[in-house]
């Protein structure tokens, strides 16, 4: 079969074995992959990642001077089962797979090692039991962002942004791009994007932000309304004093569980929630020092490099720091459907198609902003350029 490799930051497109599909795993002939921010940054520091990966406890993550099929957004059709599988699908169905396979030496990420070629090619191989079928009313394309969505779902979960809550996301590449359409899906209405691309502000809004500013003009922080929070530490003492002398006027009135009650309810004023998905050394601490008091960090953006932050500056706002990372089976299924239902639409983010041929112009294209989210690569196309 051909495939895509990648060794030393340069990539070939060969004629390769057929993937081999192991005991509980499925052969699918692909039909699209998506092309990840993660894949542009490990084809050209990929021992980096692969020691930042190895401290996280995960060996075997590619090295540079390897020779890779990367890819691990995908979608395709059921070729062929390996021993042990239950057959849960026809061959010919179309599926999507969590990217992650075993192998002799333990489980490893699709597309990142050389034991888990991924879908840069006419074939992969999956575990059947993270496959599902995908609904008639999906299409390649948006089936192969399931993989990326997930991502996407996974970090607005974890980041519980309520719906009358504001929502403030920094730096709109495809990550941010995707966070905000499933912040729209779970129904917050008040989201902000910020970002210096046109582009990218043109593609925010229509993913599903109500205000997209650039930053080198105005300030996400005062582009909304904010009734509920509080600025400075003097806000916060003030309101609480006015509070406590309003309470305090029926002696009869047991504050102490008013407050309880207020907490429960969401009452208690609080700060925006900031998804940081920019990956850049300062941009956490800069959120810190500027994000309203009481606010809640999501972090997205991979950043491989040391960065610092004032610790002293968030204990005092009472930042709440939160990372976030991947997802669980349940999350990818819901992903899948949401795609099925229309509840989330991710055809804003799908900018350009390309044939395996044209996965060095694809990745050289996603470097400028102003262009390009996410391209697609069709194995069966003759396209070069997207």
């Amino acid at each position: 079969m051909k495939a895509v490799i990648v060794s030393n930051g340069e990539f070939t497109v060969e004629d390769v074995p057929p993937p081999i599909p192991g005991p509980g795993q499925v052969l699918l002939d692909v039909t699209r992959a998506g092309i990840c921010g993660s894949d542009l940054h490990a084809r050209h520091h990929a021992d980096e990642v692969a020691d930042m990966m190895a401290m996280a406890g995960q060996e075997g993550f590619m090295r540079s001077g390897e020779r890779i099929v990367m890819g691990h957004e995908f979608t395709g059709t059921v070729v062929e089962y390996g021993p042990g599988c239950r057959k849960r699908w026809p061959v010919g169905t179309r599926v999507v797979a969590m990217p992650i396979v075993t192998t002799a030496s333990g489980a490893q990420l699709t597309g990142f090692s050389t034991e888990s070629p991924g879908a840069y090619a006419e074939q992969v191989v999956v575990e059947e039991a993270v496959t599902m079928a995908v609904p008639d009313s999906v299409t390649d394309d948006q089936a192969a962002l399931t993989e990326p969505m997930a991502v996407a779902w996974h970090a607005v979960r974890r980041a519980k942004v309520g719906r009358g809550k504001t929502a403030i996301v920094i730096g709109c590449g495809p990550i941010g791009l995707a966070i905000i359409a499933m912040l729209r899906a779970a129904g917050v209405k008040k989201i902000v994007a910020s970002d210096l691309s046109p582009r990218r502000r043109e593609l925010a809004r229509l993913c599903g932000a109500r205000t997209v500013v650039d930053p080198r003009l105005d300030s996400p922080w005062d582009a909304y309304s904010a009734r509920d929070e509080i600025r400075s530490y003097s806000e916060l003492v003030d309101l609480g004093i006015s509070t406590m002398k309003k309470l305090r006027l029926v002696d009869q009135l047991p504050w102490w569980r008013v407050f309880r009650v207020a907490e429960r309810l969401g009452a208690v004023p609080s700060g925006p929630v900031v998804f940081e998905c920019v990956g850049v050394p300062g941009m956490i601490e800069s959120i810190i020092a500027d994000a309203p008091l009481m606010s809640r960090i999501a972090v997205v953006g991979v950043c491989m490099q040391p960065d610092t932050i004032l610790p002293a500056l968030a204990i005092g706002k009472e930042i709440d720091l939160r990372f976030m990372f991947g997802y669980d089976p349940g999350e990818f299924h819901d992903t899948l459907h949401m795609i099925a239902s229309g509840k989330v639409d991710v055809s804003p983010l799908i900018t350009g198609t390309v044939g395996l041929a044209g996965v060095d112009t694809a990745f050289d294209a996603l470097g400028e902003p102003e262009k390009h989210a996410k391209i697609l690569i069709a194995p069966g196309s003759d396209a070069t350029a997207p």
